[in-house]
């Protein structure tokens, strides 16, 4: 019951956790690199687009009204994308053009090739249904100068980069991406391609760690194994406080030699909180230290994984304001019986847009996690949960 008491509920320790995120921070980068920033400035057109009158067909550029409906045109002239053609044309009298090129002033309908008989350097227009300004793109029709383009928050998708690109523009101001280093613990781990040998595991969590990072566009400033010893323990951790996101993996329970605590203290890491009422990652620990953010996650890899998607990720979106892993609200394809006290955070399969509660729950398995789609919330209070009741998912695919 007293260890109950320290222990604080999920929803606290995320306020707490947002509550000490810095203010986020704006750089400039080139705009061929700003794929997945979100925009920390609003971004208004330099120029309309297209800043010239253009051939939206290859076919023939023609003044629409100069022209008598029967007749002949005469062609007198060509004129490719990239091209400009600088004489005018005269009444009944047509410009071969292709698609992209600009069109003279003169001239303001371009039919397209398909629909023209072709005699020498006449042409006949074969379409009943032509009407002026057909196939011709206007200066400014898709954005005119001083436009607001793109607002402030708006997270730069490939498409969002081609506009911008299209508008000349090549550098964007964002927001920051944090800096983040991963310190995995344990006197069991093996690095990958040393000899397994019994007592022994291959360190796993901070691949994941690793992985999850990329996929939010972060790669990891430094990964490190360290043995479960405080002073190798505190070594590592102040060499690190530099960055803006500090992991550890392991060693914050209250074993007897689980030494993360005791070297967050020596290294003036200032606790926020330690223990949360959740299955599984009740040990988590989260404090800072200056502009550093410390998590200290569980040693079991669901428990990590589980960590760094309900926790982690919410304080990485106050540095990019890019909220990944979105929540949504789904029925279960099964009923499910917990203990109250504690928050359930349960690997989940999406289903025939169910979310079904797979098999080997268990912290230390990483099979089920391997093949979920999200991770269930069954809040605290609640033990009994029916068959297609609404429950919070964070959907991580």
């Amino acid at each position: 019951n007293c260890k109950l008491m320290v222990m604080i509920s999920v929803a606290e320790a995320k306020r707490k956790i947002i509550e000490n995120c810095p203010a986020p921070k704006i750089i400039q980068v080139p705009l061929a690199g700003a794929g997945g920033f979100v925009l920390a400035e609003n971004l208004f057109a330099p120029m309309d687009a297209p800043h010239y009158n253009q051939s939206a067909m290859d076919g023939y550029a023609f003044a629409y009204n100069d022209w008598d409906r029967k007749s002949g045109l005469d062609v007198i002239g060509e004129v490719q994308a990239g091209n400009t053609f600088k004489a005018g044309i005269k009444p009944m009298q047509a410009l071969r053009i292709f698609t992209g090129a600009a069109v003279p002033p003169s001239a303001d309908t371009v039919v397209i090739q398909e629909n023209v008989q072709r005699e020498d350097n006449v042409i006949f227009i074969k379409d009943p249904n032509l009407l002026k300004g057909n196939n011709v793109r206007i200066a400014g029709s898709q954005t005119k100068k001083a436009d607001l383009v793109l607002q402030k928050g708006h997270l730069l998708t490939p498409a969002s980069i081609a506009l911008l690109a299209g508008l000349g523009i090549s550098y964007v101001h964002v927001f920051s991406l944090p800096s983040v280093s991963i310190i995995a613990t344990g006197k069991e781990l093996l690095k990958h391609g040393e000899c397994l040998v019994e007592g022994k595991i291959y360190e796993s969590n901070s691949f994941g760690l690793n992985a999850v990072l990329h996929q939010m566009g972060i790669f990891p400033s430094s990964i490190q194994i360290v043995d479960d010893n405080e002073t190798e323990i505190c070594r590592a951790i102040n060499n690190q406080l530099h960055v803006d996101i500090l992991l550890i993996t392991g060693g914050v329970s209250v074993g007897d030699y689980d030494f993360v605590i005791a070297a967050l203290k020596k290294c003036a890491v200032k606790t926020i909180f330690h223990k949360v009422k959740q299955k599984p990652g009740k040990p988590l620990f989260f404090g800072t230290c200056n502009q550093s953010l410390v998590f200290g996650l569980p040693g079991n890899p669901a428990s990590v994984l589980t960590c760094f998607y309900e926790y982690v990720a919410e304080a990485i979106k106050c540095y990019t304001q890019n909220q990944f892993f979105n929540i949504s609200w789904m029925p279960l394809s099964k009923s499910f019986s917990k203990k109250a006290g504690l928050t359930f955070f349960l690997k989940g399969k999406i289903f025939h847009n169910k979310i079904e509660i797979l098999d080997s729950q268990e912290s230390y398995k990483m099979n089920s996690f391997a093949l979920a789609d999200g991770i269930i919330e069954l809040e605290e209070p609640k033990e009994k949960f029916e068959q297609n009741e609404m429950v919070r998912v964070r959907v991580f695919v």
